[in-house]
């Protein structure tokens, strides 16, 4: 069975990225799948200062290992910050050496209260991870008007619900 993670992909203090990605989850377990996130808060303050230029930390060495390293499947949860994806994404990726992206499968959601529901953040993405050599898969989901989608209980519109379903059933199946 393929192992999961999600990567809620902001450390913004009570994001609706985080919902999503906790939704994502519930989705996935409801399927029988286990599937770990990664909340970027949990990242070092560090991270854009040194892990990216070789001055390994313990801790940062531990998320590579519990949160990139096991996994062959990546969902990412990508909120629309200044018309592409978060700063903190990018550092976060550069950080951790290209061989540890290769070969693995990448499923996109993009995050917007606006609504185009960050379509150009995932297109910029999509670039970066084809360059790690990453296998995006088809099916990039742009959730628009967020807020109205996703309650404080993590659980979606019924119509949102049943959109985030179909593309994690064809997702597994990648």
């Amino acid at each position: 069975m393929d192992k999961f993670v999600i990567y809620s992909c902001t450390n913004r203090l009570g994001s609706n990225t985080l919902k999503v990605s906790m939704a994502y989850q519930k989705l996935l377990n409801k399927e029988g799948v286990l599937a770990e996130i990664l909340d970027f808060k949990e990242l070092p303050e560090s991270l854009a200062f040194s892990e990216t230029f070789g001055k390994r930390t313990p801790q940062f060495e531990a998320l590579v290992q519990s949160y990139v390293r096991p996994f062959q499947k990546i969902i990412f949860i990508v909120p629309e910050y200044n018309g592409s994806f978060p700063g903190i994404l990018k550092s976060f990726l550069d950080s951790v050496h290209p061989s540890e992206w290769r070969d693995k499968k990448a499923c996109l959601v993009g995050v917007s209260d606006g609504r185009a529901g960050n379509l150009r953040g995932m297109d910029h993405l999509t670039g970066v991870l084809h360059y790690l050599k990453m296998h995006v898969f088809y099916d990039k989901l742009p959730i628009s008007s967020v807020s109205k989608v996703i309650n404080e209980a993590f659980q979606f519109s019924q119509e949102q619900q049943s959109v985030c379903s179909r593309q994690l059933q064809s997702f597994m199946q990648f």
